[in-house]
């Protein structure tokens, strides 16, 4: 955690670092600063807790390499290649420029892990262009080329930049590819210029003006008069702080956003931080900090002893300031990188930009690859922990971040913690991040509609809504489709041809379509299983289907509760017509089952039997008995192929039904329902508790009076 609360008079650690009088410490108990040695600097800045560095490895090639520094500076990670910074077999090369090294890359930290550099091109003489390395030895921009010599990354804050080159200058400023929200780049003239989130802040022809440009939107949404007697030389901007100077020797100032005035820093090269800027002052052998996050600048303070050496600029060749709410990293004589606690406090943690994906993703058409993807940026580095809830309230997938940084990148394929395919229909989501330096926490959450998932209990189209398959008088086999809230039904699709006596059994997926099955006992006894259809045509006796055997007009009771053994496959329960004996038939592959296995005896004094799927939350599919002295009666799924011991759910349910089936989540709450209809053709919707148990009932249609309900 970094530590705000400053201790003075820590002669010791101030020595051991070689700095001198004024440096503020880390607080009583914090570790020592890191002190890191490398092979030798060329180059080097720090953003997000990332230390970027371009350095000769031991074979002598020049290399880009990334260390992580912890919140406090006490700890940096192991160095991690990045990039070959030397020159290819063509010539093409990262550009440099002289420095008291001999030739140095000038790098640009995004602080989410990317970094930026100018490439020579080697297949277009005398070009070169942009380019934004991430992780994994890959890198956004290059398209645009220009003369050489000219371009220049003015600022690069994530996936913001802002670009200068040809000849005349123009200025370029964009966001580097996002999933979605990618604008076109910015083309303008060139003046003093800074990103912060999608926010470009630019100086104007006006003395002392400056306006922030919405770059998503291409609209000025913010403008602030500094006060300054010049037009703006340089720009930086971090959060509420807007630097700005008329020149490296001329006066400079930070516009306060919250407080709409500037106040005025010490002038001379700067680098800002998160309520603080730093300056090198040659003459004295010092980098110096100013403090000004109480809104106002406080007298510069020596953090570190730094020699003049030859250049005059060294901004990002020897020293470099983490504007992402960290500190300061140099480099000494003898090739250390030494990171600087600043001491100041930083703001709280805010999100400066996101990409969010849609409000609903197609999993069929995203197979193998990612579905819903999303950024947030921060002003800091984070942790952060991304939860997907499915409909019933249940979390189905949970991912975490790897690292740290500035940016939460999400990217969910629809499939569960357990590796398969999320249910179909609305999920909720949730971003939690939280500072590093433990300065606050951020939380923001929405839903996503998830189609082409895993099937619902019930479900013949895409959305885990329960549908019901009936049979009408002219053999029309129509699928009828839940609609969810408020509970009935709405567009159907229908297949013809369909002889009297034919029985339906809406099953489960058996493949991997996702597609739940249909299950048809033909008149002569013949069991067929159908593909499933995903609610896009009517089934038909023609369609394609796979005979699972014959003689099964033995029995007057076929129902699919779900998978009732817990090995992924959907099974059926058959009531036999002269025993009233129950059998168990398990899935097995090729959407065949497994033989019978009786499991309960004489049976017939229901009138009814239907699985409802797991209507007690306990995960297990279950079985509803409906006596014919009109008891309602369950049986908890022991997920083995078996059941309890039945329980009463109500005694005196109703006589009049002559239909009952577990028609799944037809209110769309989460929960199981069932449906009746009685002998007068009306139809009811009893909605599931959760706990085994109906609410009372509610009617929804009339005249159903076909010859079968499924």
């Amino acid at each position: 955690m970094r530590r705000h609360t400053v201790v003075r008079g820590a002669v010791a650690m101030a020595a051991a670092l070689g700095i001198g009088a004024g440096f503020v410490p880390l607080a009583a108990g914090a570790g020592a600063p890191a002190t890191v040695a490398t092979t030798g600097v060329r180059g080097l800045d720090f953003a997000g807790g990332r230390l970027v560095t371009a350095e000769r490895s031991p074979s002598g090639d020049a290399w880009i390499y990334e260390r992580q520094v912890s919140a406090d500076g006490t700890t940096v990670g192991a160095r991690e290649s990045r990039a070959y910074a030397g020159a290819l077999a063509n010539g093409a090369h990262f550009r440099t420029v002289p420095c008291d090294m001999g030739s140095c890359v000038e790098l640009v930290a995004s602080g989410h892990g990317h970094f930026g550099v100018v490439f020579v091109n080697g297949d277009n003489a005398g070009t070169e262009s942009v380019q934004f390395w991430g992780p994994g030895d890959s890198y956004n921009g290059g398209d645009v080329r220009y003369p050489e010599g000219t371009a220049k990354i003015v600022d690069l804050t994530a996936r913001a930049w802002v670009v200068n080159g040809g000849s005349p200058v123009k200025q370029r400023a964009g966001m580097y590819p996002s999933y979605y929200a990618t604008p076109a780049p910015l083309v303008r003239n060139a003046t003093a210029a800074s990103v912060w989130g999608t926010s470009l802040w630019a100086a104007t022809s006006a003395k002392g003006a400056l306006t922030a440009t919405d770059m998503a939107k291409n609209k000025v949404v913010e403008t602030a008069a500094t006060g300054a007697a010049c037009v703006i030389k340089e720009v930086r901007a971090v959060g509420r702080w807007v630097y700005w100077n008329c020149g490296t020797t001329g006066a400079a100032g930070v516009y306060d956003r919250t407080a709409k005035k500037s106040f005025t820093v010490p002038s001379g090269p700067a680098l800002v931080g998160d309520g603080y800027l730093v300056r090198h002052d040659r003459t004295a052998g010092k980098l110096l900090l100013t403090d000004f996050h109480t809104g106002k600048a406080a007298a510069p303070r020596a953090v570190a002893d730094l020699a003049a050496g030859k250049t005059a600029d060294q901004r990002r060749l020897t020293w470099a300031v983490d504007r992402f709410g960290g500190d300061i990293a140099y480099v000494d004589a003898a090739n250390s990188v030494h990171i600087v606690p600043s001491g100041v406090p930083a703001q709280p943690l805010a999100k400066i930009a996101s990409d969010l994906g849609g409000t609903s993703i197609d999993l069929k058409g995203v197979d193998g690859l990612e579905a819903w993807l999303s950024t947030w940026q921060f002003n800091k580095p984070v942790t952060w922990t991304y939860t997907v809830k499915d409909w019933t309230g249940r979390t189905v997938r949970t991912l975490k971040s790897t690292g740290s940084g500035t940016e939460a990148d999400v990217a969910w394929n629809g499939r569960t913690d357990a590796g398969g395919y999320t249910g179909n229909g609305r999920h909720t989501w949730t971003l939690n991040a939280r500072a590093e330096d433990g300065s606050g926490t951020y939380t923001t959450s929405g839903s996503i509609g998830v189609g082409g998932g895993k099937a619902g209990f019930h479900d013949q189209g895409r959305y885990s809504i329960g549908d019901l398959v009936t049979l009408n008088s002219s053999g029309g086999l129509t699928v009828q489709f839940g609609k969810g809230a408020p509970g009935t039904f709405d567009g159907k699709t229908t297949g013809t041809g369909w002889p009297a006596g034919t029985l339906a059994v809406p099953l489960a997926d058996t493949g991997s379509d996702r597609c739940s099955e249909l299950i048809v006992r033909m008149p002569g006894g013949e069991l067929r299983q159908y593909a499933g259809r995903c609610g896009n045509s009517g089934y038909t006796p023609g369609g394609s289907h796979t005979v699972i055997g014959g003689g099964w007009q033995q029995y007057d009771v076929l129902t699919s509760p779900g998978d009732l053994n817990g090995d992924g496959r959907a099974d059926l329960v058959a009531r036999q017509t002269s025993t009233g004996d129950i059998y168990f038939y398990a899935g097995a592959a090729g959407g065949k089952f497994a033989p019978k296995a009786r499991i309960f005896t004489n049976w017939k004094t229901y009138a009814q039997i239907t699985g409802v799927g797991d209507i007690t939350g306990d995960g297990r599919p279950d079985l509803l008995g409906h006596d014919r002295k009109g008891g309602l009666w369950r049986y908890n799924g022991l997920g083995n192929g078996s059941f309890a011991p039945r329980v009463k759910v109500f005694s005196d349910w109703g006589s009049s039904y002559n239909l009952m089936v577990g028609v799944g989540d037809l209110s769309g709450d989460g929960r199981n329902d069932i449906v009746v209809r009685d002998k007068a053709g009306k139809l009811y919707r009893n909605n599931g508790n959760g706990k085994g148990s109906f609410g009372s009932r509610t009617q929804i249609a009339t005249g159903w009076t076909y010859k079968g309900i499924f």
